[in-house]
């Protein structure tokens, strides 16, 4: 595991300005003549994000047959475009070995909770997976929802830093599509 050095302060700079001509700016107001500003603020060196800002899996449904079975997840995320928004949703063995990912291509700012459907995932009907959601900018949370296709799906959590490292194993998504 990496070691994050320890950080007392970091600057930021907030830009004021707008985000340029888009047609999809939904900033509201003129923004000419908007300054960049340097604000400083103390940040812990090791914080993790807050629930608010995680994807929550809030369903798990599914058909098929042993050993090919598709999923139907419904993710809540706090979308806000493609600076912040649930990018995939994936079954894991109990031990943390990636089986499936659903790359989700675009934030879904305006249809929350929303439900992707994927698969097939190669798993026996008695076989314990858990389900979780990552955020393209926050990571893995602990919720989950754990069990098997003979028991059902029920919430649950995951010790922290559980399987992490698949955060940078393939499939990845390319980009942010909106």
């Amino acid at each position: 595991m990496n070691k994050i050095p320890s950080v007392t302060a970091i600057t930021v700079a907030v830009v004021l300005a707008g985000c340029g001509s888009s047609g999809t700016n939904t900033d509201a107001g003129n923004n000419a003549g908007a300054e960049t500003q340097a604000v400083e603020n103390t940040v812990p060196a090791q914080s993790s994000p807050s629930q608010s800002s995680l994807a929550r899996i809030e369903a798990v449904n599914f058909s098929g047959e042993p050993g090919n079975y598709n999923f139907s997840v419904t993710v809540s995320s706090p979308d806000t475009g493609c600076n912040q928004y649930a990018d995939w949703w994936e079954v894991l063995t109990a031990d943390g070995e990636l089986l499936y990912r659903r790359i989700l291509a675009h934030s879904h700012v305006s249809e929350q909770p929303f439900t992707r459907s994927g698969g097939p995932v190669q798993i026996a009907g008695n076989e314990q997976v858990i389900l979780r959601a990552h955020m393209n900018n926050s990571g893995y949370g602990s919720q989950v929802y754990r069990g098997t296709i003979e028991s059902g799906f029920t919430e649950s959590a995951t010790d922290s830093g559980f399987a992490e490292d698949l955060e940078f194993v393939d499939p990845l998504p390319d980009d942010c599509a909106f």
